[in-house]
């Protein structure tokens, strides 16, 4: 049986896919080891799909909580993979050693537990911080790998688009409005004359929605004459195939952007309150674009601050940068 190295990734979607980058690397240095990821279940599917893990299980489980707790799990398959594990890196507090002691007593021979946003790690971007935690130096910006979506989810998403009437003559340009907190999008307006502005310049424009993006899309739909494709509820792996059979994607401070730039897609990202030069997507074709400096000092100042400074973009200059960053690829 091949032994094996552990992830566990307790954070949200686009905190995992800032963390691809140090997958890769453990890929590299254990080359033949099994990779197990412990993450949320339809990102880690997908991953896993495109053959940057070999397995995964959910951190909803009771084994994984029982595991935070200083237990041990009691499924066979945890079990095994803890007791063949070479090395484990969980990136997540553990200021008691509380899962650092569970893992040693479940076998596991070396390991790294540090959450990224420790104050320890001196890198700025989250991604370089995941690979500082493991030793590894940053990355060549001007060697980014892309995510190869498999052909299989490729063809799933572009049955499923078609089923729902999606064409993909002209080219498409997504556009998704949304993103974890309305705190941090720019004004729906805008965003609608962006899609006009798209429009004229050859492309057929698809809004995106999320779960949590409800409200933004139907701010945005009252604008313009028409109303662009709506994409909703798409599973992680649907939304990867949609966004590989694109030209161009649009969004804020997201996990849908992150994405969009791993997969490849020119992608221009919307930034406010928070650092790009923490957060930004990585990928061959990234452009971030900011409003003025943010003012606020505390996320409750960001979500009391009615004026929102650091969003105020200009439409034209958003068209601007759709235009440089296709010419990228």
């Amino acid at each position: 049986m091949r032994r094996t190295i552990i992830i566990v990734h307790p954070g949200g979607f686009g905190d995992l896919l800032l963390a691809v980058p140090a997958m890769r690397r453990l890929r590299v240095r254990y080359p033949h080891h099994r990779v197990v990821l412990w993450a949320q279940p339809e990102a880690s599917a997908f991953l896993q799909a495109c053959s940057l893990v070999d397995d995964w299980t959910t951190l909803q489980g009771m084994d994984c909580a029982a595991l935070f707790g200083g237990l041990q799990p009691e499924h066979p398959a945890l079990k095994d993979w803890l007791r063949r594990c070479d090395f484990a890196v969980a990136w997540t507090k553990d200021e008691a050693g509380t899962l650092a002691a569970a893992l040693t007593g479940a076998g596991v021979a070396s390991m790294v537990v540090q959450s990224p946003f420790s104050s320890t790690l001196k890198s700025v971007h989250q991604s370089d911080r995941c690979l500082e935690s493991l030793g590894e130096p940053a990355d060549d910006l001007t060697m980014i790998h892309r995510i190869a979506v498999p052909l299989t989810l490729r063809e799933a998403a572009e049955a499923h688009l078609r089923s729902a009437g999606a064409l993909f003559h002209p080219p498409v340009a997504v556009i998704h409005p949304g993103s974890g907190s309305r705190h941090k999008c720019v004004q729906p307006a805008v965003l609608r004359s962006v899609v006009d502005g798209l429009e004229k310049q050859g492309f057929q424009p698809w809004l995106l929605e999320g779960p949590a993006d409800r409200a933004t899309v139907a701010a945005m739909l009252p604008f313009g004459s028409r109303s662009p494709m709506l994409l909703r509820t798409l599973t992680v792996p649907l939304l990867a195939g949609a966004l590989s059979r694109v030209e161009l994607f649009v969004g804020h401070d997201s996990g849908v952007s992150h994405l969009a730039a791993l997969l490849g897609v020119p992608t221009v990202a919307l930034f406010g309150p928070t650092d790009p030069r923490r957060w930004a997507p990585r990928g061959p074709a990234v452009t971030v674009l900011q409003g003025k400096p943010c003012r606020c000092h505390s996320w409750d100042a960001v979500s009391g601050c009615t004026e929102k400074p650091c969003l105020d973009l200009l439409p034209g200059d958003i068209l601007a940068a759709c235009r440089s960053t296709r010419s990228m690829i």
